[in-house]
């Protein structure tokens, strides 16, 4: 019987909020992370502190072979899956062609070709065992171009049209898949990615705690939603790119992440 729940990039951010939410649940986890010392130490503690049951697998998403590993346990092995998570993603923020080369390409094996084989390990295993539910976290950027980060923009384009035509294969199967598109969440991903926080802040727009977000879209996953966007104003920006022509959208993000990728003064 399908039982645990699968979540990629939990030891920060909205992935270690929905982490910490479902071990309060009592709910049986497959933590998977690139750096297994963050990984055993968040284990140990969600263990302690919850008594839930955390399995742990150790694997670096921008690396294909053992992101195929990860994949032929989902579909051959014990425990079967309730729920996959897809939350592990990252951006860099520039000008793409003065960005590492590498750090692209690993983007989009993350944010993307990552996400897509553990989909397919995961539809393939959820249709043998009558069900299950899939939820990949995109974004906001992903309704609209990201000058400035045009890859991470792109990436996340993938992931929410990629979950809604995904939806519609398997919703004949008992396998529910769902979108998360957050907008702007207080993590360490911005400081990764080389973008100014405060900026953004400053620049008024909404900011969100991962806590907040996690709640929201547990709440939303049992009614099984095409498309969660925690908050009022996240969704006003999801669909603001109907009604503007896509000439003054363009340079009215590229103008947000541009300034957002220069150093503080």
């Amino acid at each position: 019987m399908s039982t645990h729940t699968l979540i990629t990039g939990p030891t920060s951010g909205i992935g270690l909020a929905l982490a910490e939410a479902l071990a309060a649940r009592g709910e049986p986890l497959l933590l998977v992370a690139r750096r297994a010392d963050a990984l055993a130490a968040l284990a140990a503690d969600l263990r302690q502190r919850h008594g839930a049951e955390v399995i742990e697998h150790a694997c670096d998403l921008a690396d294909a072979a053992q992101v195929e590993l990860l994949a032929q346990r989902i579909e051959r092995q014990a425990p079967g899956l309730k729920l996959l998570i897809n939350n592990a993603g990252f951006a860099t923020c520039g000008a793409f062609d003065e960005q590492d080369w590498r750090s692209e390409l690993d983007l989009l094996q993350v944010n993307v070709v990552s996400l897509a084989r553990l989909c397919h390990a995961a539809a393939r295993r959820m249709k043998a065992d009558g069900g299950g539910q899939i939820l990949n976290v995109s974004s906001v950027s992903g309704f609209m171009p990201g000058p400035w980060m045009s890859n991470y923009a792109a990436s996340k384009a993938y992931v929410l049209h990629f979950s809604e035509g995904l939806r519609e294969e398997l919703a004949g199967h008992k396998v529910g898949v769902s979108v998360l598109c957050p907008g702007t969440t207080r993590s360490p991903f911005f400081g990764k990615a080389g973008i100014n926080l405060d900026k953004i802040e400053a620049g008024g727009a909404p900011v969100m705690t991962p806590e907040a977000v996690a709640r929201i879209t547990l709440a939303a996953l049992p009614r099984n939603p095409a498309i969660i966007v925690p908050r009022w104003i996240n969704r006003v920006l999801a669909v603001s790119p109907r009604f503007g022509p896509r000439s003054l959208l363009r340079k009215v993000v590229g103008r947000l992440y541009r300034d957002a990728a220069a150093p503080a003064a």
